[in-house]
């Protein structure tokens, strides 16, 4: 009974998606009815199940609670025109996940079994899908169950491995809107050694600097810039972009291996933009954006332009103040190919 209210509640979500007179669902609010679910205890992993969402048993002893052990995924399921259901790069999601998972400690899950715990995710939600733009939003995470309060200072030996799935809409409906930025160009967003690992604590420290920001200037996110060094946001990563070029950071373990970033990069070189990867400063940066673009890149929005850069108090215009045509073209590149408009010459998409 209580699967099926579910059901009829998310397909009243889909015709709501489906209508411009009433409001979408904020995106990451709904989930899907049907989860996965896996345990390590003695040394292994056991095999996984499929459950109705809903609470799960934890002691409140448990590892997570207390040292933070946990670490996470995001990317989307799209469904094609021809009705097919196809995941975009599952394969590197998961080789991050397993990269996290030992930056952290944590058990780390056999690869295999993680895949076909998202597939079965995705299978027994399969009927909610939306159809584009919008996507079947899949969200793993793994954290650590073991009840000891006094394991500071060791790792958990016992975790839970879960896969959700959460039906999302157009994340620009109402249209592509410039992003007002506070540049923080003193503090970084995360410890130097955890940067590149996907883990809950990182979003966490970057949530006050950003509020603030928020509170004071209007700003959207916050672009960490560590003794003036250009990183990235509390939640994307960052690319300056202009007639023939694209700029961001080279990778190193002090922030985040986006998937999306690789993507738009991959095809910016495709595109003929040279594209550098290198450490540069916030005076470049402003420099650059006299003329050029900035734009955030991410699972949710995939790319979004930046108008405005809040500097010392300062509010700096980016190029016009508009989202620019590189970043809406490198955009729309991507998004054909997730929602297979374009044709995929990388192996990015799996159908599922």
């Amino acid at each position: 009974m209580r699967g099926g209210r579910r059901r009829l509640k998310l397909a009243r979500m889909n015709s709501i998606a489906k209508s411009s007179q009433e409001p979408r669902p904020a995106f990451g609010t709904v989930m899907a009815p049907m989860m996965t679910l896996a345990r390590f205890q003695n040394g292994e992993w056991g095999r996984f199940e499929a459950l109705p969402y809903g609470p799960i048993e934890m002691l409140p002893a448990a590892h997570v609670l207390h040292y933070a052990s946990t670490c996470f995924e995001g990317f989307k399921a799209y469904r094609w025109a021809d009705g097919s259901i196809n995941v975009f790069r599952m394969d590197r999601h998961i080789e991050r996940m397993l990269q996290s998972a030992r930056s952290l400690v944590l058990p780390a899950p056999d690869p295999r079994q993680l895949e076909e715990m998202i597939r079965a995710a995705i299978d027994s939600n399969r009927d909610l899908v939306p159809e584009a733009p919008g996507a079947l939003y899949m969200r793993p995470f793994l954290f650590g169950t073991t009840p000891n309060i006094g394991a500071a200072g060791a790792p958990a030996s016992e975790a839970t491995l879960i896969v959700l799935a959460s039906p999302v809409w157009d994340y620009f409906a109402g249209g592509m809107k410039p992003l007002r930025i506070y540049i923080e160009d003193v503090n970084a967003r995360t410890a130097s050694q955890t940067g590149k690992v996907k883990t809950g604590g990182n979003y966490a420290a970057a949530l006050g600097p950003t509020l603030e920001a928020r509170r004071r200037y209007h700003a959207d996110q916050v672009l960490f810039c560590p003794g003036g060094s250009v990183q990235e946001t509390g939640a994307s990563n960052f690319l300056l972009l202009r007639e023939g070029r694209v700029l961001t950071r080279s990778l190193d373990s002090t922030f985040l291996h986006g998937v999306t970033r690789d993507s738009v990069l991959t095809l910016a070189r495709e595109e003929g933009y040279r594209v550098e990867e290198r450490v540069f400063d916030v005076a470049e940066m402003l420099e650059w954006t006299h003329t050029g673009e900035a734009a955030l890149s991410g699972t949710a929005a995939v790319l979004a332009g930046v108008g405005t850069l809040i500097h010392h108090g300062e509010e700096l215009r980016v190029g016009a103040g508009d989202v620019g045509p590189h970043t809406r073209k490198l955009r729309e590149r991507l998004v054909s190919i997730q929602r297979g408009e374009s044709r995929d010459t990388h192996g990015w998409t799996k159908r599922v």
